[in-house]
């Protein structure tokens, strides 16, 4: 591609680029502004100070920060333990049937993400659907199963699971067929084969899908409060309330900002050992 190509791919590119910045980067902009006002302050004609990350550490913000981190990463990878196989029969073996799974998969997509989770709450609930089926065969009364962390647990991993599955598949896709049926040939066990040549080479879908399953997980809310009740207060439970009830956009803004940085600093670091070149099908 030569400079003239360059510069119109540039200039063609430029009016989206300003959309998406006025979109995106100007609000984050203001966030990140206000995190430096002072506590309970509604504007920006003020002194910066840093009392708003000093309360972060002061009133125990932290924890939360540490439960949605800890969540988001067992979420992330119990999604890599149940998608991973569903993902290779759709890359490997039932091509035929790839895009019925596929629909049936975004068709889930297609309702509200509260209300799919209503209806575990429903079916979760003390004299619920599943207590109530289960006293009906067998007798055996059943407590409630919600308000628990392995319930929070389970629910980011079916609201999220097509974030993994799609991006796995694709990974698991660009493994050569060749190349395993080589390894096989020179007696390389099927767990060698997984471990020095499908789990290798599929690393980029791996690690999309992982990034994108730990992001929107880290950010969730719906899960805690409706399947966890109080049990945990997340992160961005707690983002809510600064900017809501305790009416302290400052505190609201200086959490979000944490909150970004830090998934920011995670996905930098994930993507750069990612080859997007590759998964673009672009080669340099």
């Amino acid at each position: 591609m030569d400079r003239t190509e360059e510069r119109q791919g540039l200039l063609s590119a430029l009016p989206v680029a300003l959309v998406l910045a006025a979109i995106f980067l100007a609000p984050l902009l203001v966030v990140a502004l206000f995190a430096f006002m002072p506590p309970g302050s509604f504007g920006l004609a003020h002194a910066p100070t840093l009392e708003n990350f000093r309360l972060f550490f002061a009133q125990g913000y932290y924890s939360s920060l540490l439960w949605s981190l800890g969540m988001a990463a067992a979420a992330t990878i119990v999604l890599f333990l149940v998608c991973y196989p569903l993902a290779y029969g759709m890359a490997k073996v039932f091509r035929s049937f790839t895009l019925v799974i596929t629909l049936l998969v975004v068709m889930s997509l297609f309702v509200s993400e509260n209300i799919r989770l209503f209806g575990w709450v429903l079916t979760l609930m003390k004299g619920g659907l599943l207590s109530g089926y289960l006293k009906a065969w067998t007798g055996l009364e059943m407590d409630s199963a919600l308000y628990s962390v392995p319930v929070i647990v389970f629910g980011l991993v079916y609201s999220y699971l097509p974030f993994m599955l799609f991006p796995l598949a694709q990974g698991i896709a660009m493994v050569p067929e060749d190349v395993r049926l080589a390894a096989s040939d020179l007696g390389a066990s099927r767990t060698r084969i997984l471990w020095e040549i499908d789990l290798p080479l599929a690393m980029p879908g791996i690690v999309v899908g992982s990034l994108l399953s730990f992001v929107l997980s880290a950010g969730a809310m719906a899960e805690s409060k409706l399947l966890g009740g109080q049990t945990v207060v997340v992160m961005a439970d707690e983002i809510e309330s600064a900017f809501t009830y305790g009416q302290n956009w400052p505190l609201g803004s200086a959490l979000a900002v944490i909150l970004i940085l830090i998934i920011g600093l995670l996905a930098t670091v994930a993507l750069a050992k990612v080859d997007l070149d590759g998964i673009m099908g672009r080669r340099r």
